[in-house]
């Protein structure tokens, strides 16, 4: 079932309550609990989602199965929402990026007009340098590129390099995992997007600068055309209605 469809309010209270097998006040006091939280239709009735109905099921299970007592119940529904939030967070960054994708065309090359290698993209930091910039250990560098998460580049003696674009990938993998608690394989997938997004954006501004360079020139060819002569240049004032001038003999005839 699509994520959106799951949180979508649709049951009323009388039919969530068969469904998990509890009575209708018992998932009012939980709802004042803050344990579960549905939704409301438009003349204020309780609407519960499939999420919810997983919830109250997770509830009814620590209670009855496990004899976890309500504040316990709190503590692990309050994580639950937390870890449900973060994935909402999650699959909207990924529905961005991807939206983004879907209007650029993918290229992975990034260059300059010039043709030279992006300045963000010149490997100039060695991993202790890089780690010390994104406060990491060395080692975290080593996994995420295992990871392709990050793709240094390599000295002629094999040394990683990082580039400042490396540095700006590093900190968005920190903020991912460190503050919205976004697991590794989740970076994984966003990391991947944004190398194609960037990719494709660098294609898109290049494209964009030939354009403007073409008309530039064919605009600068077209002012230092030659100017016409002859029959040519008569016809030409002919046509615009300033016929030239008739020489003073010619006034005689």
């Amino acid at each position: 079932m699509p994520a959106d469809a799951k949180h979508r309010p649709v049951y009323v209270i009388s039919v969530a309550a068969e469904l998990v097998d509890m009575h209708p006040q018992t998932l009012r006091l939980y709802e004042r609990k803050g344990l579960i939280r549905p939704g409301r239709s438009s003349g204020k009735t309780r609407l519960y989602s499939e999420r919810d109905i997983e919830h109250l099921r997770e509830i009814r299970r620590l209670t009855q199965e496990l004899g976890v007592n309500l504040a316990g119940v709190e503590e692990v529904m309050r994580l639950q929402h937390e870890l449900d939030d973060l994935q909402g967070e999650f699959e909207a960054e990924i529905e961005r990026l991807e939206d983004e994708l879907r209007e650029r065309a993918t290229a992975p090359e990034r260059v300059a007009e010039d043709g030279k290698l992006d300045p963000r993209d010149r490997p100039v930091y060695v991993i202790s340098i890089a780690a010390e910039l994104v406060d990491m250990h060395p080692q975290t560098l080593r996994l995420y590129e295992r990871k392709q998460l990050i793709r240094p580049g390599r000295s002629s003696g094999k040394t990683r390099l990082y580039s400042e674009r490396d540095i700006e990938h590093l900190r968005e993998i920190r903020r991912l995992t460190q503050e919205l608690g976004v697991n590794l394989a989740g970076v994984e997938e966003i990391m991947r997007l944004r190398h194609q997004l960037e990719g494709a954006r660098s294609q898109m501004e290049g494209n964009v600068r030939r354009l403007q360079q073409d008309i530039t020139d064919r605009m600068t060819s077209w002012r230092t055309l030659p100017a016409p002569q002859g029959e040519e240049s008569d016809r030409l004032d002919e046509e615009a209605g300033t016929a030239p001038e008739p020489e003073a003999g010619e006034l005689t005839r």
